[in-house]
C-alpha cells in the first residue's frame, strides 16, 4: 500500500500509511504535504503591498501596522484551526472506530465511536463543485430502527483522498468488520 502514489481531489500528492497492530486492529493515515513557505510568501507580500499603496496615498501608518496585525493573525489562524496535516482512523474490531485530526499547530481533535453504534463502512458520492467526489463515511445505527441509519459521519475531510485510495481503506476496514 505505500508504493501506490495517492492524490487528493485537486491533484495534489497525499500520502496513506497502513499499520496493522493486529488481525482486528489497523490505523490508516493520510498525511497532506506540509504548508508551502512560497505560498505563505505570496500572500504575504501581496498583502503588505496592498497596504503600503494604501498607506503612500493615505499617509497613515495604522495602514501598515493593520496589514502587520492582520497577516500574522490570519497567519496563526489557518494554522491552528485549518491546516490539518494527517488525519488517522483506528479500526478496533468489536470495540470500536477511533477518528484523529492533527493539525499543523499540533492540534488534535479525535472522536471515538463504538462499534454498537456503527452500521457499516461505505463509499459515498456527492457533487462537489462542478464534479461528483467519493467519500469514506460510517454509517450509525438508529436505536428505533434496525435497518435505518441516524447519521453519516464522514471521514477525511480535510485530505480528501481520490477513490484508489478510499478502496484500499474500505476493503481493510470491511476485513476487520466482517471478523467480528
Amino acid at each position: 500500500m505505500e508504493d501506490e502514489s495517492y492524490t487528493d481531489i485537486n491533484g495534489k500528492p497525499i500520502s496513506l500509511d497502513c499499520q496493522s497492530h493486529s488481525s482486528f486492529c489497523r490505523e490508516f493515515t493520510v498525511s497532506s504535504p506540509k504548508v508551502s513557505i512560497g505560498k505563505v510568501m505570496v500572500y504575504t507580500c501581496t498583502v503588505w503591498l496592498i497596504a503600503y499603496v494604501v498607506f503612500f496615498v493615505t499617509q497613515n501608518t495604522m495602514v501598515l501596522s493593520s496589514a502587520i496585525f492582520v497577516t500574522l493573525v490570519g497567519m496563526m489562524l489557518h494554522i491552528h484551526f485549518v491546516k490539518v496535516d494527517h488525519e488517522s482512523l483506528l479500526v478496533i474490531g468489536s470495540v470500536g472506530i477511533q477518528v484523529s485530526s492533527n493539525y499543523a499547530s499540533g492540534r488534535e481533535t479525535t472522536t471515538f465511536i463504538e462499534m454498537n453504534k456503527i452500521k457499516d463502512i461505505v463509499i459515498n458520492e456527492a457533487i462537489y463543485m462542478h464534479k461528483i467526489i467519493y467519500y469514506l463515511c460510517i454509517l450509525l445505527k438508529d436505536p428505533s430502527g434496525p435497518d435505518s441509519v441516524s447519521s453519516v459521519v464522514p471521514l477525511f475531510q480535510s485530505s480528501k483522498p481520490r477513490l484508489n485510495c478510499l478502496v484500499e481503506v474500505y476493503k481493510s476496514c470491511q476485513e476487520i468488520l466482517s471478523k467480528c
